[in-house]
């Protein structure tokens, strides 16, 4: 294991010499060279912005004075492949060391990879990377491992030197998904984007569907409310209206192969969206989506007999769902399809509607001459909040966020972790972030979600903005702290859903496998003692109806009896109705105590 053991003291002093350095260097440098490359930046790439030119160039004169101990340093960040993290690793890094001096290698690895290094990393104790961009679903494992810096701790203690002032925490709309239940930030979020519900605008207000969805349902074509609604859109594009222009078209669209995006497929809050786990934001308490209970800080049951609801009638109902959908009303080849092969789907032009669907598409989706996409550049289709299934109750959690965000591990030596929070504070910073989230249509910022640039160009992104402003955007959450090991408990996932999805399991039985693997994990876990004081502890296994009787007695929802109706009336609400019954200016912040 490689550690920088340093006191305070002697941090201080080489600090002070490597500033004396840095200063013996603009003897012969010009004194404003760095300057002058903040201000090529500000003037030719960090615009839009926020802040004024002058504002921006006294936050990259920060950023000048605080890199100085660290000048001439090479460091290595990693993220997962998106159009956001690419624009970081080309453009941003490259700014970065030109104003800073600081030289960033910024490796774009697929998702999985990274979470296989910061694995190796933390069970190692050797340094792999200096920064990660790290899924927020993380941040149970980061709080109990006590391998990740605490940044609340960091930015006010060892890292106050380096630690921007104008960084506002409270501006990312998600420090509530990288907050651990001790009240503690521990990763600082990058990007993020939402799985959301995706329409054909144009067939959904066409009259002579309307007219024809009427009088078969007795209830308008709209944005469906629930799952029932859902349902019936996608029967009716499939096996009443059939074709559009000569092309068979389809009510639905989604994956089912068995194969690691599977995974993602129900952990991204599938559950959630039937009705699984208990009221609660970010997250369902006791129980999350996950169906994992827990007690205080201990994760107690995953398995319906502990408490849990992964098994439980809401979850196995979730899944019925998702066969029958895909069976009846997607395209035939849907089953064998990743995530990656299924994404451009939609953009081909027969799909009438997505339940589940990833902003992280938008941006390929808008491109000039798709089928989907009309002459002044307008799109046909458009996002909106997610239908829920027949489980679900007010207060729940309603579909997946996926934040990347800054994370530091404390096994990275001391002064190469200063320069690389840097570096992710500067991919965030007000300087940047608005024209990031420009290229990559991904969002950090209330701040940047409300700036003018967005509302000039909302009309062309098909409801993303408004969505970002509506207060619908809260039911929107990433994993949370219930989960103490994402990397252990997410790979069972398609490994047990995808028995289902092949046949070769029944939905109960797939579930109930999963419950049994999620508890076996967590057994280890506590036999290891390696978690401490909030790692789990397994409640003893009773009845299932020991835990209905006790959900219900505590107030609480899971888990919940099988209902006896789990097709009710299907609801829906029309699109422009519903956008401008959101609000038309930003919300009021709380002043800071």
């Amino acid at each position: 294991m490689r550690h920088l053991r340093m006191t305070k003291d002697s941090l201080l002093t080489m600090t002070s010499a490597l500033a004396l350095v840095a200063a013996s260097v603009t003897l012969v440098a010009p004194a404003r060279a760095d300057e002058a490359a903040a201000k090529k930046w500000i003037d030719s790439e960090f615009q839009p912005s926020t802040l004024s030119k002058d504002d921006q160039m006294k936050e990259m004169q920060w950023f000048i004075k605080a890199a100085a101990p660290f000048k001439g340093m090479e460091i290595n960040v990693v993220s997962e492949t998106l159009t956001t993290h690419e624009y970081e690793s080309r453009t941003l890094a490259k700014a970065f060391e030109e104003i800073t001096g600081i030289k960033v290698k910024h490796d774009i690895i697929q998702e999985g990879d990274v979470v296989e290094k910061i694995q190796t990393q933390m069970q190692s104790g050797k340094n792999v990377y200096d920064g990660w961009i790290n899924d927020s679903d993380f941040i149970g494992t980061h709080f109990r491992y006590g391998q990740a810096v605490d940044l609340t701790e960091w930015m006010k203690g060892e890292a106050k030197d380096v630690t921007d002032p104008m960084l506002d925490v409270d501006d990312f709309i998600g420090k509530s998904f990288t907050t651990a239940p001790n009240g503690h930030l521990y990763q600082l979020p990058d990007q993020q984007f939402a799985n959301l519900y995706w329409f054909r605008y144009d067939w959904f207000t066409n009259p002579e569907y309307k007219a024809k969805f009427k009088a078969k349902y007795g209830y308008d074509l709209g944005v469906p409310v629930n799952w029932s609604a859902y349902e019936d859109i996608a029967d009716f594009f499939t096996n009443d209206v059939k074709e559009i222009n000569g092309v068979k078209v389809y009510g639905h669209m989604d994956y089912g192969k068995k194969d690691p995006s599977l995974g993602w497929r129900f952990t991204d809050a599938w559950l959630s969206m039937a009705g699984n786990g208990d009221k609660g934001l970010p997250n369902g308490l006791p129980v999350d989506e996950w169906g994992i209970r827990m007690e205080g800080c201990r994760p107690v049951g995953s398995s319906v007999e502990r408490g849990g609801d992964v098994n439980g009638p809401a979850s196995v109902y979730s899944i019925v769902k998702y066969l029958d959908w895909m069976k009846k009303y997607a395209p035939p080849q849907a089953q064998g399809m990743t995530f990656s092969e299924s994404g451009p789907v939609p953009s081909q032009g027969n799909i009438a509607q997505q339940i589940f669907w990833y902003t992280a598409f938008t941006a390929d989706m808008v491109k000039p001459g798709l089928p989907v996409m009309n002459a002044d550049g307008t799109p046909k289709w458009r996002m909106a909040p997610s239908p829920h299934g027949s489980y679900w109750k007010d207060g729940m959690k309603l579909g997946y966020q996926d934040v990347g965000s800054a994370t530091l591990l404390k096994s990275t030596p001391v002064d190469r972790r200063k320069a690389a929070w840097l570096y992710l504070q500067f991919i965030v910073s007000k300087t940047t972030s608005l024209k990031k989230s420009q290229v990559g249509l991904t969002f950090i910022r209330e701040s940047d979600i409300w700036d003018k640039s967005f509302t000039e160009r909302a009309p062309k992104l098909g409801g993303l903005i408004e969505f970002y402003r509506s207060p619908a955007r809260v039911q929107w959450t990433p994993t949370g702290n219930n989960v103490p090991d994402y990397p252990k408990l997410a790979q069972l996932w398609w490994q047990n859903i995808g028995d289902a999805s092949s046949g070769a399991k029944t939905p109960q039985a797939a579930m109930d496998a999963l419950a049994a693997a999620q508890d076996s994990v967590m057994e280890r876990l506590e036999k290891s003692g390696v978690q401490g004081a909030c790692g789990p502890k397994l409640n003893k296994k009773e009845t299932a109806e020991y835990w209905f009787a006790k959900s219900a007695k505590d107030g609480n929802i899971a888990p919940q009896r099988k209902l006896a109706n789990e097709k009710p009336k299907g609801e829906t609400v029309d699109y422009d109705t519903l956008i401008k019954s959101w609000p038309a200016t930003p919300p009021k912040r709380a002043e800071a105590k």
